[in-house]
């Protein structure tokens, strides 16, 4: 099996309207989010073999504390600026490209072609998973599917199955 881990970038701040939408920070949230998010991925999800990451601020600032908590050796990051606010067929594109060497990827991106890219790879799972989906991608969300173990190239929408949806609010200590 290969794993898709899809996530979207945590709250990013708003307070300095001067800033390019590419270099907008965190906010004080979206850095507990981020944080969050993680301790989960690099404690209850299959450890990526790679990432690939938008070059938004955000984006970088979102895996900034997973590579901290991630055993050694990290994973081969990617930055790529095709990801910023990409499509999901762009996305999709993306995956495809993968070598089959990778088994577990983590994409760290933008809504809305994230979230449309995990409602359209989803074709299997739990149907509690797919309405919480369905009703938002909120900043900071990881969803995980899985697919087959053939060649990413014929990765195709509904080819996957949606195994864990998972928000910062889900994991938060109150």
């Amino acid at each position: 099996m290969k794993t898709i881990l899809l996530l979207r970038h945590a709250k990013s701040a708003w307070n300095d309207p001067r800033l390019d939408d590419q270099e907008r920070p965190l906010s004080k949230r979206g850095e507990q989010a981020a944080a969050l998010m993680a301790d989960y991925v690099a404690h209850r999800s299959p450890r990526p073999d790679l990432v690939l990451c938008s070059t938004a601020l955000r984006t970088r600032q979102t895996l900034a504390p997973l590579v901290k908590r991630l055993d050694a050796p990290v994973p081969p990051i990617s930055l790529e600026k095709e990801l910023y606010l990409a499509s999901e067929d762009v996305l999709l594109a993306h995956l495809q490209e993968l070598t089959d060497e990778t088994r577990v990827v983590l994409m760290i991106g933008h809504n809305d072609g994230l979230w449309r890219l995990a409602e359209a790879l989803a074709g299997a799972g739990p149907p509690h998973l797919h309405q919480a989906l369905a009703q938002k991608f909120p900043t900071g969300a990881l969803a995980t599917l899985r697919t087959g173990d053939g060649p990413w190239r014929d990765l195709k929408w509904g080819s996957a199955e949606l195994v864990a949806f998972v928000k910062p609010k889900d994991l938060a200590v109150t």
